[in-house]
């Protein structure tokens, strides 16, 4: 029951995260030579190794229609569970509320990111976020869009990626039943976390955010009494904690196989979580909605089918309190990125210009291996690399398992 982890520290790497070179290496213009049949000579040209992705990005509006079907949902039993009987309500709250309201604070991701609506209407995306944030009870989808863009940005960085466990929660929780309540306390951890790692100030929105929650609470618990108030703010408390779902918080980025930071989950519930689980093309492409994530893992096989994938994220939190391995230490930390904004006097990240020339530098100087390798010793590596799949044998660890 108290089984300590086997490792004692981080995993820490001294390279850049995988997922920029992998998206310029798929969009790039590539010189091609073919050996004409008429002319007999060698004929040169440029084309995009998958043009079409491309026309993947922009924004989808079932974003915006799952997310009012879902609030109207949730609402609607609400006001159902009023005279229901307690034991009844603590299920339902479990079962369903716990699944939409996972869902919905999911839809932030999406949100987030502006691809309900597109980069052109920020506001709409704010305002579709208000609504997604209803029956949580709890404001979160300004914080969330202002914390997650740095975790892309950011991915692993020690002093600058907000998702990173701390330093405490790896000591804390250990053990098994350390690690159980690590997931029971997701919601709390996912919350503060950010405030401690990287702190920034309070926004306008935020405020707008909270008024309108307490607002909305308010209102349910005034005219639908406590157990509707229960069954959407338990729904948030519990559906993110020891839920399914919460699965997908311990396979994005737990080290699962060694050499790899980010993973995909191919299962059943990505039709409740807007996709989530194509973690890996997610991170590669973050302007592609969650809808067409399946169609540019088919464009890119050779890219996406090698790498290890988890099949059930009930099991990645099985694996994860039952294996001695695994705990809130299994991540990877660099400092790649925020050494070069230290070194450039850029670390406070007030001229985001400035910032964001520092780590196009920081990609155009760094490969996940081969650091000090010209770019073009990079480039040909890169290529060999990915010319053919790896290993079967990687692809058969215990991640590959039963659906949901």
């Amino acid at each position: 029951m108290g089984a300590r982890l086997s490792r004692s520290d981080f995993h820490w790497v001294y390279t850049d995260e995988p997922h920029t070179t992998r998206r310029r290496e798929m969009l790039r213009m590539y010189s091609n030579e073919i050996l004409s049949t008429y002319l007999y000579r060698l004929v040169a040209f440029s084309t995009e190794k998958y043009p079409e992705i491309k026309h993947l990005m922009g924004h989808d509006w079932r974003i915006a229609a799952q997310v009012v079907l879902t609030v109207v949902i949730q609402i609607v039993i609400a006001i159902l569970v009023q005279d229901v009987s307690w034991k009844y309500v603590w299920f339902l709250t479990y079962v369903i509320s716990g699944t939409l309201n996972h869902s919905l604070s999911i839809s932030f991701h999406e949100i987030g990111h502006n691809l309900a609506f597109g980069n052109h209407k920020p506001l709409a995306n704010r305002i579709l976020g208000f609504v997604a944030n209803l029956p949580l009870c709890i404001p979160s989808s300004v914080t969330f869009k202002k914390y997650h863009i740095d975790h892309h940005k950011f991915q692993g960085d020690d002093m600058l990626d907000p998702d990173l466990p701390t330093y405490f929660e790896a000591w804390l929780f250990q053990s098994r039943v350390g690690k159980f309540f690590y997931i029971l306390a997701q919601p709390l951890l996912y919350a503060i976390r950010p405030l401690l790692r990287v702190p920034k100030p309070v926004t306008l929105l935020e405020v707008v955010n909270l008024l309108i929650e307490l607002i909305f609470d308010a209102i349910i618990f005034y005219f639908l009494g406590l157990k509707s108030f229960v069954y959407l703010l338990f729904g948030t408390l519990l559906g993110l904690g020891l839920h399914p779902i919460s699965g997908h918080f311990i396979s994005e980025h737990y080290i699962f196989v060694e050499g790899y930071e980010t993973y995909s989950y191919y299962g059943p519930l990505n039709y409740l979580t807007f996709n989530v689980g194509y973690h890996n093309e997610h991170h590669d492409f973050p302007n592609i909605p969650g809808y067409a994530l399946p169609q540019l893992k088919k464009i890119a096989p050779d890219y996406y089918d090698n790498l290890p994938c988890h099949y059930s994220w009930t099991k990645v939190l099985y694996d994860f309190i039952r294996n001695p391995a695994l705990g809130p230490q299994s991540r990877i930390r660099r400092t790649i990125r925020s050494e070069a904004l230290k070194t450039k006097n850029a670390i406070d990240m007030k001229n985001k210009s400035k910032v964001n020339e520092i780590l196009h530098e920081v990609v155009d100087n760094n490969n996940n291996s081969h650091p000090h390798m010209s770019k073009e010793e990079r480039k040909l590596l890169n290529m060999k690399k990915h010319s053919s799949r790896l290993p079967t044998a990687v692809k058969s660890t215990d991640q590959h398992t039963k659906n949901e």
